[in-house]
C-alpha cells in the first residue's frame, strides 16, 4: 500500500532582503560597490540590468533600507517639491508602463536638485523603448551597472541561504550535486530549495542526492515543456 502523502502548505518562507544577507560575487560586486557607495554617487541616477533571476530585486531592497528611498511612483511624493536631497526606486522600467513624462521630471528632479533615483531594468538603457527623445538622453548617461548569470560559489551562497530562510538543513554536497544540473539564476535556485523542502514534507523524506534528483528532472521537464 502506497503511504498516502501529506499537503504541505506552502508557506513563505522568511527571505531576508537586507544588505547583510545579501551574497556578493563577480557576478554582481559592481552593483553591490554601487550600493554601498551612496550617497556619494558620481551621478545621481544609477541603473542597474541584468537577466531575471540575478539579483536585482534584492539590490533594490537593500539600497531602500540603506538610503530610505520612495518607491516610485507614488502619488503622495513629489520630487520637484522635495526640499533638499531625496532618494527613489524605480523598478522594472522595461517591464513597466511608466508615464514617460512624469519619469522624465523624476530623473530631472533628481540631476538639478540634488537628488538619486536607483533604476532596474532586464535591458540596458540603449535597448528601452521610450519614446520621449529627453528621456532616453537621461537613462543614457546614467552610471550604468550590469550584472550577469551567478558563478557557482555565489550560488552556493544563495542556496545555503535560502534553505536557512525556510529552516532546513542542507548538506553541501546536495548543493554540490545540484548545481550543474539546474540553471545559473537565483530564481533557479531559490525555486530549487523551495520544491525541496514541499516533497520532503510532502512524503515525509530525507533531503538527500535521490531526491534532489528527482526535483531536478521535475524541474528541467517543466522547462521543456514551456519551451
Amino acid at each position: 500500500m502506497r503511504r498516502p502523502q501529506q499537503l504541505p502548505l506552502d508557506l513563505p518562507a522568511r527571505s531576508s532582503m537586507a544588505r547583510d544577507d545579501l551574497m556578493v560575487g563577480s557576478a554582481n560586486a559592481l552593483a553591490v560597490e554601487a550600493i554601498d557607495s551612496w550617497p556619494d554617487w558620481p551621478h545621481p541616477l544609477v541603473m542597474i540590468s541584468g537577466p531575471p533571476g540575478s539579483g536585482k530585486t534584492h539590490l533594490a531592497s537593500a539600497w531602500c533600507e540603506l538610503s530610505g528611498a520612495t518607491v516610485w511612483p507614488d502619488d503622495a511624493f513629489d520630487p520637484a517639491a522635495a526640499r533638499g536631497s531625496f532618494a527613489a526606486l524605480v523598478e522594472d522600467i522595461d517591464r513597466a508602463n511608466f508615464d514617460e513624462p512624469a519619469l522624465f521630471a523624476l530623473l530631472n528632479a533628481a540631476r538639478l536638485g540634488g537628488g538619486t533615483v536607483l533604476l532596474t531594468s532586464r535591458l540596458p538603457a540603449g535597448a528601452l523603448d521610450m519614446k520621449l527623445p529627453d528621456l532616453r538622453s537621461r537613462l543614457r548617461a546614467a552610471t550604468a551597472v550590469e550584472l550577469r548569470a551567478p558563478d557557482e560559489t555565489l550560488l552556493v551562497g544563495v542556496v545555503m541561504k535560502v534553505a536557512a530562510d525556510r529552516q532546513i538543513e542542507l548538506d553541501p554536497r546536495v548543493v554540490e550535486f545540484a548545481l550543474p544540473r539546474m540553471e545559473r539564476s537565483f530564481e533557479a535556485a531559490s525555486d530549487f530549495v523551495r520544491r525541496l523542502d514541499q516533497a520532503s514534507l510532502a512524503g515525509k523524506l530525507r533531503i538527500g542526492r535521490t531526491l534532489a534528483q528527482r526535483v531536478l528532472e521535475e524541474m528541467a521537464l517543466e522547462t521543456n515543456r514551456a519551451s
